[in-house]
Parts: structure tokens; sequence; C-alpha cells
């Protein structure tokens, strides 16, 4: 019989008041570092009323940066899909030589500032740099357009997917796809039936941590976006020029447009979170290139 709720053990020895205090300190951190900041981004943004609020999300800058930063978001996300996909397999399922560098430029823009990112690529695409002159003579503008944006929101979240793919498929080894083999299958029956099922949900967790990323990215889209007007700014870009305006309220109030953006991220990965973990009834051997496992 399991044992009564009040006299079953915790799992830790330490005295209750230190638990206490350290469940204390997690809310208040949360509530002043993450709670409190985004009440006042709302309070500040309904501050003049919904009529005000309305008129900065509708007003056209605004809308040319919303449909801007989603598009940007919508041409990433799927690549980075297909750089990770490729990434994590080429680690995890084959040895070669030069293995440890890939995982070591794979992991790169986390450590590179994206100003520095952003710098990097005005040095490469801008018309003085090392390939400007040529991209110029053939009327091919990369730098302050849409193209050098979306190669640095690329260079910056290129690792979210790949990193959450490599531990996982290291860690299911390369068994199951090996029986698959055996059974006839060919490399596309493998991916499909076997490897993609098994990594799925990191790769949801990757997109949505990718597509995060690529709405929100300031630094380096600041570099090499040209800060033009209803053409290549964001939204975080817009809520920069509006705040330097001195126009705060519709500043929070695109803010807050930011912050209702990343709150839905937050709640597809809880959904997904509890799809995960729902209790599924068990599986059959799956049956690859017509051959039952």
């Amino acid at each position: 019989m399991p044992a009564h709720p009040r006299h079953r053990r915790v799992a830790t020895t330490e005295p209750a008041w230190l638990r206490r205090l350290l469940i204390g300190l997690a809310i208040g951190f949360v509530g002043l570092v993450l709670v409190l900041p985004l009440v006042a981004v709302f309070t500040e943004a309904l501050r003049k009323g919904i009529d005000a609020y309305w008129a900065a999300l509708v007003e056209p800058e605004a809308r040319a940066a919303l449909w801007l930063t989603l598009g940007v978001a919508l041409f990433c996300v799927p690549l980075n899909l297909i750089f990770g996909i490729a990434a994590a397999w080429a680690v995890t399922k084959h040895e070669f030589p030069g293995k440890a560098a890939l995982i070591t430029l794979i992991e790169l823009p986390f450590s590179v500032s994206p100003v520095v990112a952003g710098l990097i690529y005005v040095l490469v695409f801008g018309a003085q740099g090392l390939l400007g002159p040529w991209l110029v003579a053939r009327d091919v503008q990369i730098v302050f357009a849409l193209p050098g944006i979306v190669l640095v929101t690329l260079f910056v979240t290129s690792p979210f997917i790949a990193r959450e793919l490599i531990p996982l498929m290291q860690a299911q080894g390369t068994e199951e796809e090996q029986a698959a083999l055996t059974l006839g299958a060919n490399g596309w029956q493998i991916f499909w039936r076997v490897t993609l099922p098994n990594i799925r949900w990191a790769l949801l967790y990757g997109a949505i941590l990718c597509n995060a990323r690529a709405m929100g990215e300031f630094g380096a889209v600041s570099v090499v976006s040209g800060h033009i007007r209803g053409q290549t700014n964001t939204l975080p870009l817009h809520v920069e020029l509006l705040y330097n305006e001195y126009q705060s309220a519709a500043a929070f109030a695109v803010a807050s447009l930011l912050a209702l953006l990343a709150l839905f991220t937050l709640i597809v990965k809880h959904l997904a979170e509890r799809l995960q973990v729902r209790p599924r009834a068990p599986a059959t051997a799956p049956n690859i290139g017509g051959i039952a496992a």
C-alpha cells in the first residue's frame, strides 16, 4: 500500500526553514526580475488608454515592423530546422575529421556578441567590404536591406535547434537506425520512421527557442538594418526608435506586443511539454520498409 502523503519521506535532508528560504528566494527573484518588468510594460503601454494603445499598434510603421519581424522569423526557422537536423545527424551518426571543430563552430554564435556579428557581415557584404564591389557591380544590396537582416538572424539563431538535438541523439545512439538498416530500410525511411519520431519534441523545443530569438534579436539586426523607417525596422528597432523620440507610451505599446509574442511562445512550449509527458499506450514495433521490426 502506498504511504500516506504526510508520511512520505522528502527527497532532501535540508531543514524546513532552508527549503522555505530557497523557495522564497526563487519566487522573489522571478517576481522582481521577470514578472514586475512585464507588468510595468503593460501598465505603461496602457497609461494613455486603450485607444492610444491600439493606435500605436496599427500605425503604418508599426505594422511594417511587425510583418518584417514575422517574415524574418518565418524564413529563418525552417532554414535552421534543416541545418540543425543535418548538423546533429552528421555529429551524432558519423565519425569524420574535423568533427570537434564542427561542434565548436555550431556553438560560435553563443560566444560572439550580436553587435560583433553584425559588424562582421558589414565588413563582408557592405559597399566597402570584402564582397561589396562585386555586389555593387551587380546591383545586389545585402547590408541595409532585408537580406542582411535575414543573414544576421540566421547567424544568431543557428545553434538553437542543433544544440537541442545533439545531446538527445548522442544519448539515443545508433542501434535503432542500424536495426532498421538490417531490415532493408533506406536512408529516407530510417529518417522518417525511426529518427524523426525520436527527436520530434527536441526539434519542437529548438524551433520554439529559435523563433523567439529571431523575433527578439536587436544587436545584430541594428547594425545591418540601416534603421530605415517602414522598411528595415523590426519590432525591437521600432521600440528603440519610438523611445528615442520620447514617445514612451507608443514604445511600450509595441514592446507589449513583443512580450505577448514571447508569452505565446512559452504557452506553446508548455503545451508541448504536457503532450510529451502524457502517458501513451505501449508502442508496437514499427513497420519499416514493409518489414515488421
